[in-house]
């Protein structure tokens, strides 16, 4: 069993920066792969970035969002960097087996969320 709790959500500009931070509890969670996930009010759940022995992510954030898993703390933390209103949404911490694809939006162990509002 896995347990994720995110924190760090809130208001801010555009072109500003927010830092989420999921951590983890269950001896087990060093062996899934961990990223995150946002989904926006009224559309589907959309991959944003993963760790899985290396770093992948979404079209609509890379080169803005960096992922940073550390395994010691059991921690998965997503800093986001020029954010744009269209990067409002409510993000989600996840951890699934390592030989799942990330276009699978429903796998493995979810957080509660946290919510991120771009201002324009």
């Amino acid at each position: 069993q896995v347990v994720l709790a995110e924190s760090g959500g809130g208001l801010v500009q555009a072109g500003g920066s927010l830092n989420l931070s999921c951590q983890a509890s269950g001896r087990t969670f060093n062996t899934y792969a961990a990223g995150w996930f946002r989904q926006a009010a009224g559309k589907e759940r959309e991959f944003v970035a993963g760790n899985n022995y290396g770093p992948t992510y979404g079209t609509s954030v890379k080169g803005r969002f960096t992922i940073v898993r550390n395994y010691l703390k059991m921690t998965v933390d997503l800093q986001m960097d020029n954010l744009k209103s269209e990067d409002t949404a409510v993000y989600y911490c996840n951890a699934r087996p390592r030989s799942s694809d990330w276009s699978q939006t429903t796998e493995g162990f979810w957080g509660q969320g946290t919510q991120v509002t771009v201002s324009s």
